[in-house]
């Protein structure tokens, strides 16, 4: 071990990231701890802000260091966390070990990942071709000014990764037991009936909105989107909302709302989807329909890129993953638009959780697995490289 990775704890790095309060949107001093690692690797590390409240000021971080002809490896993530809530055993922005866990916001989701692939780094200094570390601070909120806005600039700046792992900590029951490979789109949907108030009795001059929206929702609940795909679980339709906000007995409303939240596979995609919706809705009278797609469908399919990750866990855990499109969504659906990605890192069973913690074991291991897949794409495709014609990933 050199003596600069001898100075790149995977522990200390998690702390350090851990200790400073980044509720999403997140901003200044957690990118100021993060630059400070990554500037005495060789990163020319960039830092912008974008957006207004209350969706921003987010902060970015782009960090690049390329060594030589190669190919490009991206590293994405966040330093946002979101709030911790009360009930805390300890200050959640105290990193405190109890034991064999490491407490704190962010242990997991993701501070604790972004510590080990930049011990990761440190390791594996003299590695040739291109790393770049792809952060944001609004991977928990919105996702208006995070890593779309990193994108924008990645394009302006000709920054172009040829294969990106995000570090969302997709293990189950043990670190390396599930890597992510795709994820379903998500989009949200907001119906409103408008009708006529007035009083029950005078059923004739008023105009009641509820049955419609009754007929509205029984529709869509008859829907069967698919019945899933080799990939991806079936989509979902869920009623998440009903409001009709009147608080009289005796009044017909004058209005009645419902909100929808689909999951989908990428047998459909969230226009066609919001297209179906509408198409219903708009058969009553004074029914209308807003959407907001979060994010449409993504799969990398199984190939060298995946299998080039299961064999790093498998060779430091003696753990083959299960590949898998499973959970919510992640700034992997917009980065899937630039290359191959896949998602590997910590348990998740803390997240978003009172008291977040990651195991001191994981730290270390995710730290070998991380410095071995940088080996396996960089310097083993390298290799080749000046051997003959590079190979397909």
């Amino acid at each position: 071990m050199s003596e600069t990775s001898a100075t790149y704890d995977p522990l200390d790095l998690a702390r350090r990231l851990m200790a400073c309060p980044s509720i999403t949107p997140a901003t200044g001093a957690v990118f100021d701890t993060l630059e400070a690692m990554l500037a005495p690797l060789g990163f020319a590390v960039e830092r912008f802000v974008e957006g207004d409240a209350p969706d921003g000021p987010v902060e970015n971080l782009l960090a690049v260091r390329a060594n030589g002809p190669g190919p490009h490896f991206a590293f994405a993530g966040h330093l946002d966390v979101v709030p911790p809530g009360s009930g805390w055993a300890s200050d959640p922005f105290v990193p405190h070990v109890r034991g064999d866990l490491l407490h704190g916001r962010g242990a997991v989701d993701m501070k604790g990942s972004i510590a080990c692939f930049v011990a990761a780094v440190a390791r594996q200094s003299a590695l040739p071709g291109t790393i770049s570390l792809l952060i944001t601070g609004d991977e928990e909120g919105p996702a208006v000014h995070g890593t779309v806005a990193l994108m924008a600039r990645m394009a302006e700046r000709g920054v172009v990764p040829d294969l990106c792992l995000v570090g969302e900590p997709t293990s189950v029951n043990r670190l390396g037991d599930m890597v992510k490979i795709g994820r379903r789109g998500s989009v949200n949907m907001w119906i409103t009936v408008a009708g006529s108030q007035g009083h029950v009795a005078y059923p004739h001059l008023a105009d009641n909105p509820i049955p419609r929206l009754i007929r509205i929702l029984a529709a869509i609940e008859a829907i069967t989107l698919d019945a899933g795909t080799d990939w991806f679980q079936p989509s979902n339709i869920e009623i998440t909302d009903i409001t009709v906000g009147n608080p009289a007995t005796n009044v017909i409303p004058a209005q009645a709302s419902a909100r929808l939240s689909i999951r989908f596979n990428d047998r459909h995609s969230g226009t066609s989807l919001v297209a179906r919706i509408r198409a219903i809705v708009e058969r009553e009278d004074g029914a209308t329909l807003d959407a907001k797609i979060s994010g449409e469908p993504f799969l990398t399919p199984p190939g060298a890129f995946s299998t080039l990750i299961s064999d790093a866990i498998d060779a430091a855990t003696g753990i083959r993953p299960e590949l898998s499109t499973t959970g919510g969504t992640s700034d992997a659906r917009f980065l899937s638009r630039l290359c191959p990605v896949v998602e590997f890192g910590l348990c998740n069973a803390t997240m978003h959780k009172l008291d977040e913690a990651v195991a001191l074991a994981d730290l270390a291991v995710l730290t070998t697995i991380y410095a071995d897949i940088l080996d396996r794409v960089l310097h083993a495709s390298s290799t080749e490289e000046a051997a003959g014609p590079k190979r397909a990933i």
